[in-house]
């Protein structure tokens, strides 16, 4: 098992989910349950794999968990994309939120590389 408390990934992946919460709060109502949802959904999901994954003793299955937050990181993209595409996000919103995703990913794709180091 590894301890969430020590993954910087975790920490920022739950900062992130509730900035995700904020900015989704100026999207039009009637994507409350649509964009909004899947939004909030991908974003949970990101912690929520992380966690999962940690929860196992092996490293191959945390591995495999990992690959499920970067999906989720990747599916909010997507959504951000919708988001400005739709005028429902600013171009600064956006952009920090891109950057945020975007270090997600690069974080999660460290720590899964150091789990395959350690499967040497």
């Amino acid at each position: 098992m590894h301890n969430l408390e020590e993954l910087q990934v975790y920490h920022k992946a739950l900062i992130f989910t509730k900035v995700v919460r904020k900015i989704v709060k100026v999207f039009p109502k009637d994507e409350l349950f649509g964009l909004i949802s899947q939004f909030k959904r991908a974003a949970d999901s990101i912690v929520l794999n992380i966690a999962e994954g940690a929860g196992n003793s092996s490293n191959k299955e945390f591995i495999h968990f990992l690959d499920y937050s970067i999906r989720s990181s990747f599916e909010c993209k997507g959504c951000l994309d919708i988001g400005l595409e739709n005028r429902f996000i600013n171009q600064t919103d956006y952009q920090m939120l891109l950057a945020d995703t975007n270090e997600l990913i690069a974080m999660l794709y460290g720590l899964q590389k150091h789990l395959k180091q350690k499967l040497k």
